[in-house]
């Protein structure tokens, strides 16, 4: 966010009138006249707010475009999407792929129907063939159909698991994978040399799909599952994203048929009405799964994030609680591993998440990469790709068909997971055990400081890189700086390692803490857990003073 002002400057007051002038949705002219009309009368939360819608152009982050559905370049709005749109398919002709297919999806966020529909008119009229998926519909889906069809592009509009007031637009390339740098760099420039959105021609908009695309994924989401018990009770939440059908029918198709599903947040409501955050990684956001899982006496708890590309796992411990992404993360990553058949497997997580998965990968004879964070780089970490994850939620158990997050492919492998060591009398937290055991504790934890003004947060950053801490809760550290690969700080000692980074999604500088302890042998768990909790607590308590 810009810094505040209370005066309506020239330049500011011509680039919104240029704004509605070239704005084809009526309802957005007339929003953005309104708060241009109150700034000229001199209000000065007017003057701020215009500031900041007219502070854009929205840039790809992490996972592409997001921002608060609203009118301005800082926004998402349909002139946004039809500018965006334009740039994409000029990069797309310039990349030799004109004419090609280009397969157009949505979630069920405010806007989300109108911003699909615009941008298949842009690509229509450039000459695409597009191809819209039958209705709201998992992002997975999307990746999915993009190599299914063998189209030269996927565009999904969602934010996530971002708040109610946003939405987003989404872009895989031709191998099915969100797009990187330099391509990111190139469709702003050819975005920022669109005409005016007015001017940008639109024509008559996609051919819808059949069911038979979802029907192709499902299939080979059905062929996961590699064990044979299939006697698990889930209970389950969609979140009021779109994932609640989608994945209902995956566990039934692959034979996990006692599935219980939160009513209040099956169907899609862009409000969100049930949670203060629909992340499931939010405190709160999982309470009425959790109590649907301890009502049905269920022994795996699942939450979806609104478009269904990431999943969360609860499990029964005395209480019922959520598994943080990285339990998640080791537990899928050793079950993948343990019955993979390929000759020379590769397994991938970030900079950010456990390094306990690099153990794993070594015990399995497998091949192990760590990436920057976001699966826009995990997809591409390497030949012989078998499995991924981050531990934002983000599991791909599926790179031969989708190569990006999948929850639903990864929640049908959890059932398997959760079946098989029903069957033998054992559960999830009890793997998690062997894993310590085995590769050493590694607990994870995160901070997040939610820091709206990007030149406040990008000072904060150029001092901590100036001044990095030498010491974090009495360990020496050494401090080393990913730049110009990413904005990213990387602090480490014995038995200790902190990630600062600044989010590509949020307004948040995010920091990810990890201690690892040795464990001698079963009977030292307990301890080993103790000392690298100890650890942790210590450092977030520097942390707080640090970042102060």
């Amino acid at each position: 966010m810009p810094e505040q002002t209370t005066r309506l400057t020239p330049d500011l007051r011509d680039a919104a009138f240029r704004w509605i002038a070239d704005d084809p949705d009526p309802v957005t002219r007339d929003e953005l006249q309104a708060v241009l009309a109150r700034a000229l009368g001199g209000d000065p939360e007017a003057v701020a707010e215009l500031a900041d819608r007219m502070a854009g152009p929205l840039t790809f982050g992490t996972a592409g475009l997001r921002g608060p559905v609203r009118a301005g370049p800082n926004g998402m709005n349909t002139a946004v999407v039809v500018r965006t749109t334009a740039g994409v398919a000029q990069w797309l002709t310039e990349s030799g792929h004109a004419g090609g297919t280009v397969v157009v999806g949505h979630d069920a966020r405010h806007g989300s129907d109108r911003f699909a529909a615009a941008a298949a008119e842009v690509l229509t009229a450039a000459g695409f063939a597009v191809s819209a998926l039958p209705g709201p519909l998992p992002t997975p889906v999307l990746a999915f159909a993009t190599r299914h069809l063998g189209a030269v592009a996927g565009i999904q509009i969602t934010a996530s698991h971002n708040p109610p007031a946003d939405n987003g637009y989404k872009l895989y390339d031709d191998t099915g994978t969100q797009i990187v740098p330099p391509a990111d760099r190139r469709i702003e420039a050819a975005i920022a040399a669109s005409p005016a959105a007015v001017s940008v021609p639109r024509g008559g908009g996609a051919t819808v799909l059949g069911a038979d695309i979802v029907e192709a994924y499902l299939a080979k989401v059905h062929a996961l599952p590699r064990g044979r018990a299939r006697d698990v009770r889930v209970a389950a939440t969609a979140l009021h994203g779109v994932g609640a059908d989608v994945l209902e029918r995956a566990l039934r198709g692959a034979g996990f048929t006692d599935v219980h599903l939160v009513a209040e947040q099956r169907e899609p409501d862009p409000d969100f009405p049930t949670v203060a955050f629909p992340n499931p990684e939010e405190p709160g956001a999982t309470d009425r799964l959790l109590q649907l899982a301890a009502d049905v006496g269920a022994d795996l708890a699942i939450a979806l994030d609104p478009d269904a590309d990431r999943c969360a796992l609860g499990v029964r411990d005395g209480d019922w609680r959520m598994l943080r992404g990285d339990d998640t993360g080791v537990l899928l990553g050793e079950y993948i591993l343990s019955g993979v058949d390929s000759a020379d497997p590769l397994v991938a997580t970030t900079i950010v998440s456990s390094s306990m998965l690099a153990s794993i990968a070594r015990s399995h004879g497998a091949r192990y990469a760590e990436t920057l964070t976001g699966f826009k780089w995990l997809a591409r970490a390497g030949e012989g790709l078998v499995y991924a994850y981050e531990e934002a939620l983000g599991v791909c158990v599926n790179p031969g068909f989708v190569r990006d997050k999948d929850g639903i492919a990864a929640a049908v492998l959890a059932c398997d997971l959760a079946a098989s060591l029903k069957a033998g009398g054992r559960t999830l937290l009890d793997v998690l055990d062997d894993l310590a055991v085995r590769h050493g504790v590694h607990l994870t934890d995160q901070v997040s400081l939610r820091i709206p003004d990007l030149r406040a947060r990008a000072e904060l950053m150029d001092r901590l890189r100036a001044h990095p801490p030498a010491t974090l809760a009495g360990t020496d550290i050494t401090a080393e700086d990913l730049l110009p690969d990413a904005d990213v700080l990387r602090l480490r000692g014995e038995g200790l390692r902190v990630v600062i980074r600044p989010s590509g999604t949020e307004p948040k500088l995010k920091v990810y803490l990890e201690a690892t302890a040795a464990v001698p042998g079963p009977t030292e768990l307990p301890d080993a857990r103790r000392r690298a909790a100890d650890l942790l607590a210590a450092v977030r308590t520097d942390l707080d003073r640090l970042l102060a």
